[in-house]
């Protein structure tokens, strides 16, 4: 269904072209807070695997990057509406690229005034285990009908655990506020195993930790493609930033960054 316009809005809040951009000398991006691997703050700097493809992409464009940490929204459309095409209702303006968007062929047409582009990743749901539990084979889900699993609170691996087959596993689903807690609660013992997208689990795990993502009956969508958006007026903007992304993929510099935080890189098909 078509979606509200902005209206009556003023140039810096709905964002800016690509020349504005490149002459003023600095790119805005927003990424989530708190999101480790992807983009957190230590040390009072931003890092994680966005920020630096964010630099990349900067790099590229010949300008600064500048940084917005936000706090994720309960749905992904009103994150796009706060940091992209219109802007938060109290305090702060929308940014110019927005990180770490999954990009849906269906949900990509609903969202009208977003332009996805900029596919850098495929992510997908794995499962993490301590190698003295599984000595031998490693564990899927119907084994948690038995073992203690941890997860993130309210995440996807919570959600279809806790709906497996007559919620025969609920009963061993440990709920963490994060991944990076769910796995440091796996690492004291607390559970057997942790369930999660694979580039979270894979930062927390240590030499007596082992990965796998096995077939996930049920689960509607297992793996699903990262990349960013950006305001649909600005497609001149898109198509930079896309560029930038592809020849970071082509080049080895995407894979890079990856390599520095100890994750897999899975890239999507080039175009």
């Amino acid at each position: 269904m078509p979606q509200p316009k902005p209206q009556n809005a003023a140039r810096t809040i709905v964002g800016a072209d690509l020349d504005t951009i490149q002459q003023r000398g600095y790119i805005t991006f927003a990424a989530y807070e708190d999101f480790p691997p992807w983009s957190f703050e230590d040390a009072g700097q931003p890092r994680g695997v966005d920020i630096d493809i964010a630099r990349l992409i900067a790099a590229d464009l010949g300008v600064e990057a500048r940084f917005k940490l936000v706090t994720a929204s309960e749905t992904l459309d009103a994150d796009l509406r706060n940091w992209i095409w219109k802007g938060p209702l109290v305090g702060g303006r929308v940014a110019n690229v927005f990180l770490h968007a999954p990009y849906d062929s269906d949900f990509a047409c609903r969202i009208e005034q977003v332009t996805f582009t900029g596919q850098y990743h495929v992510e997908e749901v794995s499962i993490a285990y301590r190698k003295d539990a599984y000595p031998e084979e490693k564990p899927v889900a119907a084994y948690f009908r038995f073992d203690k699993v941890a997860v993130e609170n309210d995440s996807i691996a919570d959600f279809y655990l806790s709906s497996f087959p007559g919620g025969q596993l609920a009963a061993n689903v440990n709920r963490y506020a994060s991944a990076a807690q769910a796995m440091a609660g796996m690492a004291r013992g607390e559970t057997k195993a942790a369930m999660g997208p694979r580039s979270q689990l894979e930062f927390g795990l240590t030499d007596d930790m082992g990965i796998h993502s096995p077939p996930m009956p049920g689960f509607a969508k297992s793996k699903w493609t990262l990349g960013v958006a950006v305001h649909f007026s600005y497609k001149p903007l898109g198509y930079a930033v896309d560029d930038a992304i592809l020849a970071g993929i082509q080049d080895g510099r995407i894979e890079r960054i990856f390599r520095d935080y100890g994750l897999t890189f899975s890239p999507p098909e080039l175009r």
